[in-house]
């Protein structure tokens, strides 16, 4: 053979045999993906609820006159906080001053008419038998009588006269913040008028009526009862604001509800709240949370799990080596955890981070983490002596959100 056919004939084997070790290479396995995981144990957390709410006036009364006559002054400030007793409108005295001058005149007349009927009576004792008959003293008894009746319903007379002499100021009968006036000096008011002259509204405290459906209600006392669940012996709850912050004030359980609405079906629960610096006003929308005790569930983070469409809540554990799919059922949250009751097990090892493409029947290695202060995963500390941790080796941590 030539020369320079042994050579061509040296690099076609040369490279067929570069080919098959290329390929076996190819065909050898990766190795198993390492994931973090967090081995999942029962905990005490607290059961919270998320009610809508609707902010309602403690106290709100309307001001109308209790006599009748012209408005002459207007004695406060639109806006102004006032107290109890606090003047607010004046209507013209005149008529009045008039009416209790006249019974203390009809006081005074029946005064000396009492005098002058005891008199009477107690000579007509003395002179009884003598120069007075009986009969005569008897007319006498009568006649004083009938003079102190007449003196007290005078003095009757004269009360009236000075309570209404004193409603000509309008006041207030509560604390609270007033409105504008609905009427202006010179406007003629009437006793039992239908239009108010004014509102007072007290805003501190305020209180919050919190609708809950009442099949949720029949489930909490089922698990109170099956001992799934232990109460507080305080109701308390927290607002979060329309615009999204949370009023950092706890309120107590006024009055609980019980009665069932037949539109909607929900109870009423009233609550009572600190409102020092009004920032909760009658008719504000809010929404409360309520603590209602503590049950046994497991603490599934956010970033952990995902949910569908459907609302179906779905997360990853290992078993045997493999990755399997749970779908779990949630009783809310706490701390940026789904409060888990099913579709975890004590001791399952729930898959924390390497979630990136993870799917279900994946080969996986599981590697110990946890969570630091911060909510980022990290290996779990080795033991003393060792080096300082470092983040699970997969992807970069995650957050809980």
């Amino acid at each position: 053979m030539r020369p320079e056919c042994l050579g061509r004939f040296a690099l076609i084997a040369g490279m067929a045999i570069l080919m098959a070790a290329s390929s076996a290479h190819a065909q050898q396995p990766s190795p198993p993906r390492q994931v973090g995981v967090i081995e999942m144990r029962r905990e005490e957390v607290p059961r919270i609820v998320t009610l809508p709410g609707r902010a309602v006036a403690a106290e709100e009364t309307a001001i109308r006159p209790r006599v009748s006559g012209m408005i002459t002054e207007i004695l406060y400030r639109a806006g102004a906080a006032l107290e109890v007793g606090a003047p607010m409108f004046r209507i013209d005295a005149t008529t009045y001053e008039a009416e209790v001058m006249s019974a203390e005149a009809d006081i005074a007349a029946a005064r000396a008419a009492v005098t002058l009927a005891t008199s009477d009576y107690e000579r007509r004792e003395r002179l009884v038998g003598t120069a007075s008959t009986q009969a005569e003293l008897e007319n006498a008894q009568a006649t004083l009588a009938q003079a102190e009746a007449q003196l007290k319903a005078a003095e009757a007379a004269m009360r009236i006269a000075q309570a209404e002499l004193g409603w000509t100021t309008v006041t207030s009968p509560i604390d609270g913040m007033a409105s504008v006036a609905n009427v202006s000096v010179g406007d003629l008011v009437a006793v039992n008028q239908t239009d108010a002259l004014a509102t007072v509204t007290r805003l501190d405290p305020i209180e919050v009526d919190m609708y809950e459906p009442w099949a949720r209600v029949l489930g909490v006392l089922d698990d109170i009862e099956a001992g799934q669940l232990r109460p507080h012996e305080t109701l308390r709850a927290t607002l979060t604001l329309e615009n999204g912050p949370t009023y950092e004030v706890l309120g107590e359980l006024l009055a609980p509800g019980f009665i069932v609405s037949t539109s909607t079906g929900a109870v009423d629960h009233r609550f009572r709240f600190q409102n020092p610096d009004h920032r909760l006003l009658p008719g504000m929308f809010v929404r409360g949370r309520i603590e209602l005790g503590l049950s046994q569930a497991f603490l599934v983070s956010q970033s952990a799990a995902t949910r569908d469409r459907t609302g179906k809540l779905t997360a990853f554990v290992v078993e045997d080596g493999k990755t399997v799919e749970r779908e779990l059922t949630d009783d809310g949250t706490w701390q940026n955890n789904w409060i888990v009751t099913a579709g975890i097990e004590e001791g399952d090892l729930l898959v924390v981070d390497g979630l990136m493409t993870l799917t279900a029947g994946m080969d996986v290695t599981p590697v110990p983490v946890e969570y630091d202060a911060s909510g980022v995963v990290r290996a779990i500390a080795p033991a003393e002596g060792s080096s300082d941790p470092e983040p699970a080796p997969t992807e970069p941590a995650q957050a809980t959100e």
